[in-house]
């Protein structure tokens, strides 16, 4: 029902590519393009596991004169064909009660748009489909009209919110009331009308590309980024999510347009460093998306203290929604931006040593995600300079890394061979003590990793394969008294390389048979 299939798009590379392509020798992968891949795959878990990208208004918005659900709404077991009747009997009072003049006209308009709103709000399956074929939609665009009490307004706000929830066809049944519903985001609209149009409009950019790009054209952008800087902590959260919906790509232009606006990174620092952690996990997820497509926006955010901030929260919370896009939002930063690692994160520092125990945190965790991204960010750190490789190489990640490689699922043993593999070179420009590398090499390879990585040479998955190939370079090449090609050949490594001997990826065949020959040939075994 939520977009999530939009494909990244391609990127220049990044001041920071280096991270990711620090063991290569025929990898060339941009980290902007890892970033918005990875933005658009956490927003399908987003979306299948955590919390609904579009969500149904169930409950009046705090600060409502209707603070409490009034009893006997919810519709649990009713029949469909019944609920449908009713739901197109409301629809017709609806229409009915445009026309009515006069003493009690207004009450009578207030009482029928809260009847069809209880249907769409209190019944476990929401009659959508039955409201808008009986013509709700041109009807509630009429009472959204200028000039109506805030309580109509309110209450047909809610009843496109909870349209705008249903199936894709559905939502984009909204076009028309697009907007007068982003007419009501201004300032001469009361807080609770304006909250109530940016969680429809929040609804409609979670369908998909382009219903956000209509948005963006209608200018939804400003008025919603007005009310993220709200002190009103509800309205700051609707606005938030309403955001991270509207700017989550592939188009990065939204991205780049939110963080030039004045006080949105003010806005961003304060709701990280102080509010609930409701509010704090929806501003966090603007910062996924801010960091996963905006170069701008990442150069802007590493240099201010949300790095800092996200690290605190991630050290302090125990809340999986929270963590997963402050710890993505951390990644981003990482792979994003040179400056995080080499300015920020400096060895020595506490905020570095932080950082690392908030991930080491996050391997340890039962969560999938958390201990996928961790493994991600830890990588690209292990990219950085030849203290932050000794540093993650004495901490207890290690083992986490290489339990990890050798027992996680498929995604999570990629990113800790990233890791483990980034921890045994020098990075490019560094002529740092190449004993010390090696060191490296020969305690990830004793801790048993080889046959992990060899399974990696076996994947279909051509990245992996890639990556696993490097590692047994480094082992034929680099381990001591050249027993490197014997332990490679031990874990049947050979028979993983010719697979490749025809392969039809010219590169991984060209590197496979290279790597063979080479330490393999005529004269392998002879001494």
């Amino acid at each position: 029902m939520a977009d999530g299939s939009a494909s990244a798009s391609p990127s220049s590379a990044s001041p920071h590519q280096n991270h990711r392509d620090a063991i290569k020798f025929s990898v060339h992968n941009s980290a902007s393009s890892r970033r918005r891949e990875h933005a658009i795959a956490v927003g399908k878990e987003r979306r299948e596991a955590l919390m609904r990208a579009k969500r149904v208004c169930r409950a009046p918005l705090s600060g409502s004169d209707k603070t409490v659900m009034e009893e006997g709404d919810m519709v649990i077991d009713e029949e469909k064909a019944d609920l449908e009747a009713r739901t197109a009997q409301a629809v017709e009072e609806l229409k009915s009660a445009l026309s009515t003049q006069g003493k009690g006209a207004q009450k009578k308009k207030i009482e029928v748009l809260r009847a069809l709103r209880r249907l769409l709000s209190q019944s476990e399956v929401p009659p959508v489909e039955a409201a808008i074929k009986a013509g709700a939609i041109p009807l509630l665009v009429q009472y959204m009209s200028f000039g109506s009490s805030d309580e109509q307004l309110l209450e047909a706000a809610w009843c496109l919110t909870n349209i705008a929830a249903g199936e894709p066809e559905e939502t984009k049944s909204l076009l028309p009331a697009l907007p007068l519903l982003i007419a009501h985001l201004g300032e001469k609209s009361s807080t609770l009308v304006a909250e109530q149009c940016a969680w429809a409009i929040g609804n409609v950019a979670g369908e998909g590309a382009d219903l956000r790009s209509k948005l963006l054209a209608q200018g939804a952008l400003w008025p919603l980024a007005r009310l993220m800087l709200s002190n009103k902590g509800s309205t700051a959260r609707t606005a938030a999510w309403a955001l991270s919906n509207l700017i989550k790509g592939p188009d990065p232009k939204a991205a780049n347009e939110l963080i030039s606006i004045d006080g949105v990174l003010n806005a961003i620092i304060r709701n990280l460093e102080k509010a609930d952690e409701e509010l704090a996990t929806e501003v966090a997820w603007v910062v996924v998306y801010l960091s996963a497509l905006s170069e701008k926006a990442t150069s802007l955010v590493v240099r201010s203290s949300v790095p800092q901030l996200l690290i605190g929260r991630l050290l302090s919370s125990e809340n999986l929604q929270l963590l997963i896009p402050v710890l993505r939002s951390l990644g981003n930063l990482v792979a994003g931006d040179g400056y995080m690692v080499d300015s920020v994160l400096i060895v020595g520092n506490s905020i570095t040593d932080q950082a690392l125990s908030s991930l080491i945190k996050c391997l340890k965790s039962d969560n999938r995600v958390l201990k996928k991204e961790a493994s991600w960010a830890m990588s690209n750190i292990a990219a950085g300079s030849f203290e932050h490789k000794k540093l993650i190489f004495a901490s207890e990640a290690m083992p986490l890394l290489m339990h990890l490689l050798m027992t996680a699922q498929f995604d999570i043993r990629r990113e800790a061979a990233y890791t483990l593999g980034n921890l045994c070179v020098v990075p490019a420009g560094n002529a740092g003590p190449p004993n010390m590398i090696v060191d490296h090499l020969v305690a990830i390879v004793n801790g048993g990793t080889l046959p992990g990585f060899i399974n990696l040479v076996r994947s279909a998955d051509m990245e992996s394969a890639r990556l696993g190939l490097q590692f047994l370079e480094l082992v034929m090449r680099g381990y001591p008294n050249g027993q490197g090609p014997k332990l490679v050949e031990r874990e049947d490594g050979i028979e993983a390389m010719e697979r490749f001997q025809f392969h039809e990826n010219e590169l991984m065949r060209n590197m496979a048979n290279g790597l063979v020959d080479k330490y393999f040939g005529e004269d392998y075994g002879l001494d």
